[in-house]
């Protein structure tokens, strides 16, 4: 398939045939033509199309498709008390006005996602800036900030010929030396509770054992006083039936006694006691009596 292009060179005319150029256009791109370096148009709709070989015209494709914009090393900003945080953000984006943007990034595709990174970075600048160290980094007001970015991108965006769709904040860090800092802080506030803990740990052990202790003494002190009790009760007892028993038996009961005195005294074979004959100790040594 070819097209005549007709060449005037001094004067002469010269019938050349140069082959044409056929190029696609599929539903996921945009083709931008240029004329000899100029934007001549923009082809939104799928389809075949042609154009003149190179160097007279030349195509360039743009992705209609949703793209993403990440910061994987994350950037640097300052909250309004003027804390430094490393940030990292990433943002979905598309082209939805190719010819804009490609005036926006004069012919240059590596730039427009460089102006965007830029755009992207002014809005959380001057969000972040605003906003108290605590408003950042909870995590419900984290989408408030990322929110406030995108409400921020949408003009800004468009002047680009793109629209934002979504922006995200994946991590909000503080760097090393803040971080280091709020280590130590954190540290040390830890180790205060720890102490606290201990010291009221140890103070109620102190009460525990004061009120165990108070608690040991007071029961020996009543099991003392029962026992003496108790004790004093069976001694009235047991002389109120040594009475009775004396009483009902006086002659019985001295024989009695005096049975448990020798048994008491002469535990052995060779056992010696010396008395006098005539004492009482030995009555029933010369009979059982009455």
């Amino acid at each position: 398939m070819g097209r005549l292009f007709a060449i005037l060179l001094g004067g002469a005319l010269v019938v050349a045939l140069a082959a044409s150029s056929m190029f696609v256009v599929d539903q996921h791109r945009y083709a931008v033509v240029y004329a000899l370096g100029e934007l001549r148009e923009v082809i939104q709709e799928p389809g075949l199309n042609f154009k003149a070989p190179p160097p007279f015209q030349n195509v360039v494709y743009l992705d209609k498709r949703l793209q993403t914009l990440d910061t994987p090393d994350g950037e640097r900003f300052m909250t309004a008390e003027k804390k430094d945080l490393l940030v990292n953000a990433f943002v979905k984006w598309r082209i939805v006005n190719p010819r804009q943007y490609v005036i926006a990034i004069n012919g240059n595709a590596d730039r427009g996602a460089e102006r965007l990174g830029q755009l992207v970075r002014n809005a959380l600048t001057a969000e972040i800036g605003k906003r108290n160290l605590a408003d950042v980094l909870t995590g419900g007001k984290r989408a408030d900030v990322a929110a406030a970015v995108r409400t921020d991108l949408a003009q800004d965006a468009k002047d680009l010929g793109v629209e934002v769709f979504d922006v995200h904040l994946k991590r909000i860090e503080f760097v090393d030396q803040v971080n280091n800092a709020v280590y130590e802080r954190m540290k040390a506030d830890r180790v205060r509770v720890a102490n606290e803990f201990r010291a009221t740990g140890a103070a109620e052990a102190e009460t525990i054992r004061a009120d165990a202790e108070r608690q040991r003494n007071t029961i020996l002190a009543e099991g003392q006083r029962d026992a003496e009790t108790i004790k004093g009760e069976g001694d009235a007892q047991a002389s109120q039936i040594y009475a009775q028993s004396f009483g009902k038996n006086p002659e019985f009961y001295r024989f009695y006694r005096s049975m448990e005195a020798y048994k008491a005294t002469f535990k052995g074979r060779n056992d010696v006691i010396v008395l006098d004959s005539n004492s009482e100790f030995f009555k029933y040594f010369k009979g059982p009596g009455k």
